[in-house]
């Protein structure tokens, strides 16, 4: 199959395709990266407005696999189709992921609305696969929500801010982990907060009242607007899905409202980007191009030109390599 065909495929929501498709971006090889580029700049011509996305974020044993399995199922009782991304450890043998978040997720294997798919962490320590943002530009082209669950690694979570236009932090009762968050800083990331396994009972309304008033705190602290809303629900149960659909579907549509869909999907494709170009080749490399401010400009220029984030960070190496080899004649 071309990649034209691939592209006009997952546009239909062929589940081969997105596969196919999904494993190309996974595809670490450097030599691979103009197929990867082609690939999501067909699928932004056929379907030039990505959907919505959301992230599901948190510590370990929270209940993240089970809260995205009901919220599928919630937004598929809603008429629309979802993808899902489910970022799990890699194995130590084999490199793959280890699918344990994708086994607590229950589809219908008959339903076409619902893809799942798990993917390696390769060690990122971010909560996100490297790729994670390519395989999201690709469910995004394919269904109406896309929801992504990072790996779970704690404090240092916060890479899924830069590929969602939601993201939903979820806390569990008598766990400690409003103040470990307060305390690391987590909590000005998240735009909508979830206090899951309310079936606790007087332990979950404690951590509730517990984060809202450290949300509360946090909001006097820096002089900012109202803090974000506070869902309880109950995986396990139900309870609350439904409303945590209504919370994320309300911020989307303030983002809408306010015009800061385009400013936050800009800022996140910038940050991404940087990201991804200095983990493929070092602070060293930023530095030979001019250092942080002047690539960071130069990324966010080509970007606000339509640029697509992986083609960015592949012409930015090509020129710190060129660079380099120019270096080494001089001398």
């Amino acid at each position: 199959m071309s990649l034209a065909e691939l592209a006009a495929s997952v546009v239909r929501r062929e589940r081969a395709a997105i596969a196919s498709a999904v494993s190309l971006v996974e595809n670490r090889r450097s030599d691979s990266l103009p197929r990867i580029v082609e690939l999501l700049s067909r699928l932004r011509t056929l379907a030039p407005h990505p959907s919505r996305t959301v992230g599901i974020t948190g510590p370990p044993g929270v209940g993240k696999s089970t809260l995205v399995s009901a919220l599928a199922g919630e937004l598929r009782s809603q008429g629309r189709t979802v993808g899902v991304l489910a970022v799990d450890p890699s194995s130590p043998r084999s490199g793959g992921a280890l699918l344990g978040d994708r086994a607590r997720i229950v589809i219908d294997p008959e339903d076409d609305g619902i893809f799942v798919r798990s993917m390696a962490s390769g060690g990122e320590l971010g909560g996100l696969a490297r790729a994670a943002k390519a395989a999201v530009f690709v469910l995004s082209r394919a269904f109406d929500v896309v929801l992504v669950e990072t790996i779970g690694v704690g404090q240092t979570e916060t890479d899924v801010e830069n590929i969602v236009d939601t993201v939903c932090f979820v806390a569990q009762p008598a766990s400690g982990d409003v103040l470990q968050f307060l305390k690391a800083g987590i909590l000005e990331i998240p735009d909508v907060f979830v206090v899951n396994k309310m079936d606790l009972g007087s332990l979950a309304r404690r951590a509730k009242a517990d984060l809202r008033a450290a949300l509360m705190t946090a909001a006097q602290a820096s002089g900012g607007s109202a803090p974000p809303s506070i869902v309880a629900t109950s995986a396990a149960t139900g309870s609350g899905i439904a409303d945590l659909v209504q919370a994320a579907d309300v911020h989307f549509e303030s983002l809408v409202r306010t015009d800061g869909l385009r400013a936050r999907r800009l800022a996140g494709d910038a940050a991404w980007t940087l990201r991804f170009f200095e983990r493929r080749h070092g602070e060293a490399a930023i530095e030979k191009l001019g250092g942080r401010s002047v690539v960071q400009s130069r990324i966010r220029r080509e970007l606000e030109r339509g640029e697509l984030p992986f083609a960015i960070a592949g012409s930015l190496g090509d020129e710190y390599v060129r660079s380099l080899a120019a270096s080494q004649l001089t001398t």
